[in-house]
């Protein structure tokens, strides 16, 4: 058999698959898919609307207040310390500064007597330089005080304020080795040892998100558990971390953003997938709002619009009939927009999924399309193989032609 003969007979089967497809099964995939769709008319939106008019369901120019709101992961919170002093058994941390005194220092020498005027001025102001400790010193990096050339280094890092006093007061009774081989120095040495600066290390004021695990951190203070509760009861447990460090802790929480309680808002895409736009909730939203968040209608949508209210696993599995049943609130989306009527714009509620149906001819279309498509391309393979058929017969006719022509 010649390669014509096969593309011929290729092509003879594929138009029997194509013309099985009957007007009748045609007509029917339309009907069923507009049937499946549906479309709510006029009067019966407006029935609806009057008896979400007659509930008391929230909504514009009548809204309720949110409940007390319950701190829960991601929710950002901003802790403000009003006052953050620091114990005083907190142990002190390199990198600090603390005033330090001595009220009786080493008696100056006598300055030489063979120096000039100006020569022994100098040496006095020099060694009340070395010998007077009245300033405000560093704890460097090794954990000591530096206290200059004449009474050296004592390490103060990790005492408490009163224990770095008395390491102080040891460093000056026995800076020096006498004659005789034993330390010597100040006698009494009388010692005030103080904190400049009695704010706690680390500042607690800032943005604290609340992590998965229901915490916010502190940083060197811990953390501390707050899922689950309300703004006084987050800083009741804040203070009671804190005063462990501080004395008298006092803050302030508020939320600076409100990221765990959303709506949705679900754009059906017409039988091709469905889009999810998560809106945080603030207590004010109404349905315009969550339309308008979106920049409002697409151009596949309709005005079929409604609200889904979830509904506790116990009721949502039985309700009244025995049957699994939710909270769906109609929107009389014409009313609200062109009319001003505010009965359907009801006040969003933390979970609430506000519902945009596609244009039911534009579903039907688009339902065609994915019906009928396979059948076209069938249909333009076939088409194109009969022409490539037919194009190969031609030419084979014209060839045998013009042999006998030649006289070949």
């Amino acid at each position: 058999m010649d390669t014509s003969r096969i593309i011929a007979v290729g092509v003879a089967r594929l138009s029997a698959v194509a013309r099985r497809t009957s007007p009748l099964l045609i007509l029917t995939a339309a009907t069923t898919s507009v049937a499946l769709t549906g479309c709510a008319s006029i009067a019966e939106r407006r029935g609806e609307a009057f008896m979400a008019a007659s509930s008391h369901i929230p909504r514009e120019l009548t809204k309720v207040s949110l409940p007390e709101y319950r701190v829960a992961p991601p929710d950002i919170l901003l802790i403000e310390a009003v006052s953050n002093i620091r114990q005083p058994t907190a142990p002190l941390r390199v990198g600090e500064i603390v005033a330090v005194q001595l009220g009786n220092p080493e008696p100056l020498a006598p300055p030489d007597p063979e120096a000039g005027p100006l020569e022994a001025q100098y040496q006095i102001q020099l060694e009340s330089q070395y010998k007077f400790v009245d300033g405000e010193y560093l704890i460097q990096p090794d954990g000591a005080l530096d206290l200059g050339p004449v009474y050296g280094r004592v390490a103060v890092a990790g005492l408490t304020v009163d224990e770095a006093q008395a390491a102080v007061v040891r460093g000056l009774q026995n800076y020096e080795i006498g004659t005789d081989g034993q330390p010597t120095g100040i006698a009494n040495p009388q010692v005030s040892l103080t904190l400049p600066n009695p704010q706690a290390p680390q500042p607690v004021t800032g943005e604290h998100l609340v992590r998965p695990d229901g915490s916010v951190s502190l940083g060197i203070y811990g953390s501390v558990p707050v899922a689950g509760m309300s703004l006084a009861e987050v800083r009741g447990a804040v203070e009671a971390k804190l005063s462990a460090y501080l004395v008298n802790p006092e803050v302030n929480v508020d939320v600076l953003a409100y990221n765990s309680q959303v709506i949705y808002v679900i754009t059906d895409g017409g039988g091709f997938g469905e889009s999810i736009a998560r809106l945080p909730v603030t207590g004010n939203e109404t349905v315009l709002d969550a339309v308008s968040a979106i920049d409002g209608l697409s151009q596949v949508s309709s005005k079929n619009i409604w609200v889904a209210r979830p509904a506790p696993a116990h009721l949502a599995a039985n309700g009244p009939c025995g049957e699994p049943c939710g909270q769906v609130m109609p929107v009389d989306w014409r009313a609200i927009t062109r009319e001003g009527i505010t009965t359907t714009n009801y006040q969003l509620m933390p979970g609430d999924r506000v519902y945009i149906q596609a244009d039911h001819l534009t579903a039907t279309g688009n339902f065609m399309n994915k019906l009928f498509g396979p059948y076209e391309r069938i249909l333009g393979v076939t088409l194109l193989t009969r022409g490539a058929a037919r194009s190969f017969e031609n030419n084979g006719n014209r060839g045998v032609g013009g042999v006998g022509g030649f006289g070949f």
